[in-house]
């Protein structure tokens, strides 16, 4: 993938998931845009924040202590942790559950 390509594909990724925030209560989770970054807000002052990585051609999730790397998976058409092979929207959602205390199911 060439780096024009990544960047599309990047910018999708973030555009995805900022809609998917759309539909929670803004007292219960915040975010803002920009840069190539979504960053998560929480009201006790935590944060998860999802990147493009340019250099390493990935998308990077920091999310409480935990940090993944997701690279793009062209035959799934998905993007996959590069570790576990776990898919992102799937991953960010379990750790949004686990934030917010409730069951969170990706829908974006």
């Amino acid at each position: 993938m060439d780096s024009k390509e990544f960047v599309a594909r990047a910018e999708a990724c973030l555009a995805r998931v900022t809609k998917w925030l759309e539909q929670f209560d803004p007292d219960e989770v915040d975010y803002s845009a920009g840069d190539g970054a979504l960053t998560i807000e929480f009201p006790d002052g935590g944060r998860f924040v999802l990147s493009r990585q340019s250099a390493t051609s990935q998308v990077w999730l920091a999310a409480a202590a935990h940090g993944w790397r997701f690279n793009w998976e062209t035959a799934g058409g998905r993007w996959v942790d590069d570790k576990d092979g776990h898919e992102l929207y799937a991953r960010l959602a379990e750790a949004l559950s686990e934030k917010l205390g409730r069951p969170v199911e990706f829908d974006g």
